[in-house]
């Protein structure tokens, strides 16, 4: 981690050395006030001492995940989301009987080229390795996440409470209600900074994302995930 230098930052807004909040210590805070009054490349720096998570009690930043987010960028549709964040989708074992057809598909259309006596049993030894692969390897991402969580983290309870509220539900909800249910997920912990695996900063420090009507827009969608 690069040692954060407030003194460009401090001049650009014609503050005192010792001026509060300090964005050294109480980062947050200061971009509370200034977020809107600095260029993306010096709230850059900000990115070395906060985290997705710390940044989510910025009101502006909130609202700036939020319309990314509510405008369905590529990564967060459903297809490209459950292969990214796998285990946060309660239909995860579907995935491997959709690559177990694609593989049923492949035998059938492309390496048997019409010997139809044999495209049944390739096919469905084929669809059936490639289901047990993707079992396998989900079993494998349960055991590394279980264990993982068994090492005590400063400031996971939200993280924890998150995890268990849906992973408790159950087995048995329909396609239909995982899709929107895992969309939803994906979104709320994209905007408190939970999820990983994705590049906050694009977001985080992009001055075209702000609106005049930010705090009411904020308020209207959450209003609307409490109803859901």
């Amino acid at each position: 981690m690069s040692a954060f230098d407030d003194i460009p930052i401090r001049s650009y807004l014609g503050l005192a050395s010792d001026s509060q909040p300090d964005p050294k210590t109480i980062p947050t805070d200061f971009l509370t006030l200034y977020i809107r009054q600095l260029p993306p490349h010096l709230l850059l720096h900000f990115s070395n001492i906060t985290t997705p998570k710390e940044r989510s009690r910025i009101p502006a930043i909130r609202n700036r995940r939020l319309k990314y987010a509510s405008a369905d960028p590529p990564e967060f549709q459903f297809s490209a989301a459950r292969s990214t964040w796998p285990l946060l989708y309660d239909g995860q074992w579907r995935r491997g009987k959709q690559e177990g057809e694609d593989e049923k598909d492949w035998a059938a259309k492309d390496f048997l080229q019409g010997l139809t006596k044999h495209v049944g049993k390739l096919g469905n030894l084929l669809g059936g390795y490639e289901e047990e692969r993707e079992v396998e390897r989900f079993r494998v991402l349960r055991r590394e996440r279980a264990e993982a969580e068994l090492v005590p983290e400063e400031e996971s309870d939200s993280d924890d409470e998150g995890d268990q509220n849906y992973a408790g539900r159950d087995e048995q909800t329909t396609d239909e209600d995982s899709k929107t249910s895992f969309e939803r997920l994906i979104r709320e912990r994209f905007i408190y900074g939970l999820l990983e695996d994705i590049d906050y900063n694009k977001v985080d420090w992009d001055e075209k994302l702000d609106g005049d009507d930010d705090r009411e827009t904020e308020e209207r969608w959450f209003d609307e995930e409490e109803e859901g």
